[in-house]
């Protein structure tokens, strides 16, 4: 007897593909199209380990799968409905494109009978409009095709420089059947590369020798060690040669078990200080971006030796003049590196890490004792030390704003050292309304780790609908605080610095987010007593809701928001 056929549509196949690839959440809000994709989560899809989650707003699922993304490693799934709900991902896949991560975004078509004729949602080229901010792109018509476009999907997003893609699914595939037994979905060993290429002997050992003979090496730590999952074998490799090290915005964690050889963010704090004074520099996966002066004169140096070793050779020299470059993955050139340096003397002491050590403590201990002071309002400085102190040391942090993200950074290593992957910022857009749906997103990768945003008030609105699925979601030991100092900070900065003081669209009516926050089945408070901060983070992170702090604070201008005002960043 022949064996009976088992029809299954696309909606079925697209799921079977992305357990394929452990995919456990699909991040976004319906549409007509995906009804056979929910109906295949529905009917067995849940058992075997997927999900949806319904947000509000698409830009705020995007947002989601982005934190996923960056607390995992792994890529992150978004989507929306054709039309209005892919023009809605944007902002979020944006986001993610400007700091390489790895998010797949799912949009669906119109049924191709009703291709340009002005069919409900349709006539609408998504391909084209998504290019600029994604890695690849493609359309699929026909059920058979959906496999190995989720197969490309995962190895462009993922290969590489970690970036975005967009998969565009017409309604005509997610409604043809097919036979189960004629559709192959490969496991990911079988369709793409999983270790990476070794980097030539002589280049290693050119790298080791220019770094060997500096009086002041210094090593930037960038989002290529964090994709690369390089932190053990950074802080083994600083630690044997005794290299002071600075992050950029995307590296923050990457140094966490030996905090004497770290020395700030980008030009925040006392990075400003110690990068010119470099004599070898060892980028490892940093882009150089505005967070890092764009590498040019007069915070860094063109006669300073460059070494850049990145994945992707469009960014070696981009920004700055190389001394060498290394085209290869972090972890490997690290791998590789530290075999060349354990066959020599480990460096006992380095006379500049000492001085560096001495200032950092000096600078720490000036600005603990000016934070002790129970000014009102409540300075920047002051809640971010007082919060920094209170958060459990694992936690995830989130940042989002102008200002309050600023002062963040020039604090970020003072009080609290940050773990790997443990740190969320929409640096390269300059994204506002992140803290809320980077929130859920960071709590559902890692459910066990405490999970604080530190949001500015402008920003924390654009997203605040989604309180509600941070409550629908029963999340706890997630606490939203929100320096509320009632302006658009960073930007009345500029009219501050730059024009005069005539400020314009940036002073923002009272609100209490507290109340808001209740309203929406969160937990709420307002602070406005300094020494108040910290129990009312007790109470927040202990209150079983979503949390926020409504801190209300003064309108302060960073030092480093002054730097670019100057810069011309503003």
């Amino acid at each position: 007897m022949s064996e009976e056929k088992k029809l299954i549509n696309g909606g079925d196949v697209l799921i079977k593909c992305l357990l394929k690839e452990n995919v456990k959440y699909l991040f976004g809000v319906p549409g007509g199209q995906f009804l056979n994709m929910y109906d295949a989560i529905y009917n067995w899809g849940r058992e075997a380990g997927i999900e949806t989650i319904l947000f509000r707003h698409e830009a705020a699922a995007a947002h989601a799968a982005d934190a996923w993304a960056r607390v995992t490693n792994t890529p992150g799934i978004c989507f929306g409905t054709v039309g209005p709900g892919a023009t809605n991902l944007i902002s979020g896949v944006g986001a993610a494109w400007a700091d390489n991560i790895p998010v797949i975004a799912i949009v669906p078509q119109v049924n191709s009978e009703f291709q340009d004729s002005f069919t409900l949602q349709g006539s609408l080229d998504q391909i084209t409009m998504y290019k600029p901010i994604t890695k690849y792109q493609k359309s699929i018509r026909k059920l058979k095709e959906i496999p190995d476009a989720v197969h490309k999907a995962f190895r462009e997003s993922l290969s590489g420089r970690p970036q975005p893609v967009l998969l565009e699914i017409f309604e005509d595939a997610f409604l043809e059947e097919i036979d189960e037994n004629e559709i192959d979905v490969l496991n990911k060993e079988k369709y793409r590369a999983l270790g990476m290429p070794a980097i030539r002997d002589e280049t290693i050992e050119k790298a080791l020798d220019l770094i060997k003979k500096a009086e002041k090496p210094l090593i930037i730590s960038g989002g290529g060690v964090s994709r690369a999952e390089a932190w053990n074998e950074l802080e083994e490799f600083v630690d044997y040669l005794q290299l002071p090290l600075i992050t950029s915005s995307s590296g923050i964690g990457t140094l966490s078990k030996n905090p004497q050889y770290l020395f700030g963010t980008g030009i925040a704090g006392m990075g400003l200080k110690i990068i010119p004074e470099a004599d070898v520099v060892v980028a490892l996966g940093c882009k150089f971006s505005w967070t890092m002066a764009h590498g040019e004169e007069p915070f860094w140096k063109n006669s300073q030796t460059l070494i850049q070793v990145d994945i992707d050779p469009s960014i070696i020299g981009r920004a700055k003049p190389i001394s060498l470059g290394i085209i290869g993955d972090c972890k490997q050139f690290l791998a590789q590196i530290l075999e060349k340096v354990k066959q020599g003397d480990r460096v006992e002491t380095r006379e500049w890490l000492e001085e560096l050590k001495t200032t950092r403590q000096n600078i720490i201990e000036k600005l603990k004792k000016k934070l002790v002071k129970d000014k009102i309002p409540i300075a920047p400085k002051r809640l971010i030390k007082d919060i920094f102190e209170a958060m459990d040391e694992d936690a995830i942090l989130i940042l989002d704003g102008g200002d309050i993200s600023v002062s963040a950074a020039e604090q970020i290593y003072d009080y609290n050292i940050r773990k790997p992957l443990s740190t969320l910022a929409a640096t390269g857009m300059g994204q506002l309304g992140t803290a809320v749906p980077y929130g859920i997103g960071a709590k559902l990768a890692k459910p066990d780790k405490q999970v604080v945003a530190i949001a500015g008030d402008g920003a924390f609105l654009i997203n605040i609908q989604d309180l509600e699925t941070a409550v629908r979601l029963h999340l706890k030991n997630l606490v939203y605080v929100v320096a509320n100092n009632d302006a658009w900070g960073m930007i009345k900065s500029g009219q501050k610095l730059f024009k005069g003081k005539r400020f314009i669209d940036v002073d923002l009516p009272a609100f209490d987010f507290a109340k808001c926050a209740e309203a929406f089945g969160c937990y709420g408070e307002v602070v406005t007593d300094p020494n108040e901060i910290k129990p009312a983070f007790e109470r927040a992170k202990n209150s079983g809701k979503p949390a926020i702090l409504d801190v209300k604070i003064g309108f302060q201008t960073p030092d480093t928001t002054k730097l670019m005002g100057a810069m011309g960043i503003l």
